[in-house]
């Protein structure tokens, strides 16, 4: 006998419009840090960040944070990137209870999108610790900022987020930290929005047309 998954439906906004400009979409940035990077398996997720964005304008005094509970040890190396220790997570809520609090503040904001730098894997860490919770998940509108700069500046490699925030001359947040690489990721991709703009692109379709959309 087969078994289905019930299915966790973000309930976002995304319901608007192709023409609606730019300058009025809704955002929520994200950020996730793990306890390794194979999160279809053993790694576990132990904190996230989400910061909302406005018409291009990041909505510092909004942001989202919490620890998660991993249901299992933090190795010293991840201990020794993001400062994140045992203490910080063991009393924790579990992450559906997390992701569940992430998308209720999406929706506080009528977000549109989520969106992210190497938001992939962000929404990898997402399926996968549903998964853990038997439920699927389903997929919500996103915008990689990696998107945006292979149009913007196609020649060049991928590049860690700090070296895209320099360049661009964005804000600079403590990096490894999911609130401080969100906070980053938010400016960045207001900068970028304001470049896109420049080239033409000054739409929710234009965005949605650079995005991959890859599903994951």
């Amino acid at each position: 006998m087969m078994w289905s998954k019930k299915q966790f439906r973000h309930q976002l906004n995304s319901e608007i419009p192709l023409s609606t400009p730019l300058d009025q979409l809704q955002l929520l940035v994200i950020d996730t840090e793990t306890t390794g990077f194979a999160v279809g398996k053993q790694d576990r997720l132990i904190e996230v960040g989400a910061v909302p964005v406005a018409g291009l304008q990041v909505l510092e005094k909004n942001i989202f944070h919490s620890y998660v509970n991993p249901e299992r040890d933090i190795p010293p190396e991840i201990t020794s990137l993001t400062s994140i220790k045992q203490e910080d997570v063991v009393h924790a809520p579990a992450s559906l209870e997390v992701i569940n609090h992430v998308f209720a503040h999406a929706r506080e904001y009528e977000v549109n999108a989520i969106a992210g730098h190497y938001l992939s894997f962000d929404l990898q860490v997402f399926k996968h610790e549903l998964r853990r919770a038997a439920l699927k998940f389903q997929q919500p509108p996103s915008v990689d900022t990696l998107d945006l700069l292979a149009y913007l500046v196609p020649a060049w490699e991928m590049k860690d987020l700090s070296y895209y925030a320099a360049v661009f001359e964005t804000r600079m947040y403590n990096r490894h930290t999911a609130v401080g690489d969100a906070l980053t990721a938010a400016y960045l991709f207001c900068e970028l929005g304001e470049r896109l703009k420049e080239r033409g692109k000054t739409t929710w379709g234009d965005l949605l047309e650079l995005s991959s959309s890859r599903q994951i």
